[in-house]
C-alpha cells in the first residue's frame, strides 16, 4: 500500500498545470522531487521543500511513484527513453504516470517496456486546463492495469475530482482525444456565438448570463468566452499544444477511416493563428480569428 510514509512522489514537467498539480502534492504531505529543463520554474516549489532533480534518472532513483507532464509526445519520449530516461533508470515496483496528452501508441509502448522491468505504467491525461489544476478539480482518464490504477486513485484525488478508469493501456490517451475532438469543434461556437452577440448590439456579458445556464453550455463558454471579452489570452492551455492535441486525434481517426470535419476546421483555424504568431497564447485566442 502507498501511504505518505513509504511514498517519495517524482514530478517532471513544471509547467502551466504541473506546477499547480505538483504544489498539491507537496502540500498532501507527500516528499516530493522535482525535475523541469528550466529549473527557475519550480522555484517555488523549491521553496515549499520539494527536492531537485538535476535529471529524469535521479527523479527515477530517489521516487517510487512518477508524474511526467510535459509538452510533446517527443517530450514524452525523450524523459522515458532518452539516455537518462525513467524506463532505463526505474526501480521494480515503481509507478510511472504519464499525464502529458500524447499518443495512445506510445502510451502503450511505455506499458509494455516499464512491465518487463516490474514497473507499472499508466496514461492519465486530465482536461480541465490551468482553472482546473489550481482548484484540484482536473478530469483524469486512466488507461492501465486496473490493479495499478487502484493503488495510486489515492494520489490522483489530490488532483482531480472527476478520476474515470477507461480500460487497457492507451485508453485514457483515446479519450482524451474524445476530449479534445469535442473541445476543437466547440471552441469555434463559443467564438461564433460571442463575436454574434456583440455584433448584434447586445451585452455579451448578459448573453453569456443566459446561453451558459441552457443547453449550450460548456466548460469553454463559463471559463473561455468571459476572458476573451476581457482581452485576456495568456495561456490556461496553449494554442500549440491543442494544435498538437488535434492532430494526434486526426492520425487516429484516419487509422479508423473515420471521418472528423469538425475537428479538420477547428486545427485549420488554430493554424492559421500560429502563423500569426499565436502558438503561446491561450486556446481562447480563437476568437482573434473573427476579430480581422
Amino acid at each position: 500500500m502507498l501511504t505518505k510514509e513509504n511514498t517519495v512522489i517524482g514530478f517532471i514537467g513544471i509547467g502551466v498545470m504541473g506546477k499547480s498539480m505538483a504544489g498539491h502534492l507537496l502540500n498532501a504531505g507527500y516528499p516530493l522531487v522535482v525535475y523541469s529543463r528550466t529549473k527557475e520554474k519550480a522555484a517555488d516549489l523549491l521553496e515549499m521543500g520539494a527536492i531537485w532533480a538535476e535529471t529524469p534518472r535521479i527523479v527515477a532513483e530517489k521516487a517510487s511513484v512518477i508524474f511526467t507532464m510535459v509538452g510533446y509526445p517527443t517530450d514524452v519520449e525523450e524523459v522515458y527513453f532518452g539516455e537518462h530516461g525513467l524506463i532505463h533508470y526505474g526501480k521494480p515496483g515503481s509507478y510511472f504516470i504519464d499525464m502529458t496528452t500524447s499518443a495512445p501508441s506510445l502510451a502503450v509502448k511505455i506499458y509494455e517496456e516499464a512491465n518487463k522491468r516490474g514497473i507499472q505504467a499508466i496514461d492519465a491525461p486530465v482536461s480541465g486546463g490551468d482553472v482546473g489544476a489550481k482548484e484540484a478539480k482536473l478530469s483524469i482518464m486512466v488507461g492501465g492495469e486496473e490493479a495499478a490504477f487502484a493503488a495510486i486513485r489515492p494520489i490522483l484525488e489530490y488532483l482531480g475530482t472527476n478520476i474515470v478508469y477507461q480500460g487497457k493501456p492507451g485508453a485514457g490517451q483515446h479519450t482524451k482525444m474524445c476530449n479534445q475532438i469535442a473541445i476543437a469543434s466547440n471552441m469555434i461556437g463559443v467564438c461564433e456565438a460571442v463575436v454574434y452577440a456583440e455584433k448584434a448590439g447586445l451585452n455579451p456579458e448578459n448573453v453569456l448570463k443566459s446561453i451558459t445556464a441552457g443547453a449550450a453550455g460548456s466548460w469553454s463558454l463559463s471559463n473561455l468566452a468571459p476572458r476573451m471579452l476581457n482581452g485576456n489570452f495568456e495561456p490556461g492551455f496553449y494554442i500549440k499544444h491543442f494544435i498538437k492535441d488535434m492532430k494526434i486525434a486526426l492520425d487516429e481517426a484516419e487509422q479508423m477511416e473515420m471521418k472528423v470535419p469538425g475537428l479538420a476546421l477547428a486545427k485549420s483555424l488554430y493554424d492559421q493563428l500560429v502563423e500569426q504568431g499565436e502558438e503561446n497564447s491561450g486556446t481562447q485566442a480563437l476568437y482573434k480569428y473573427w476579430l480581422g
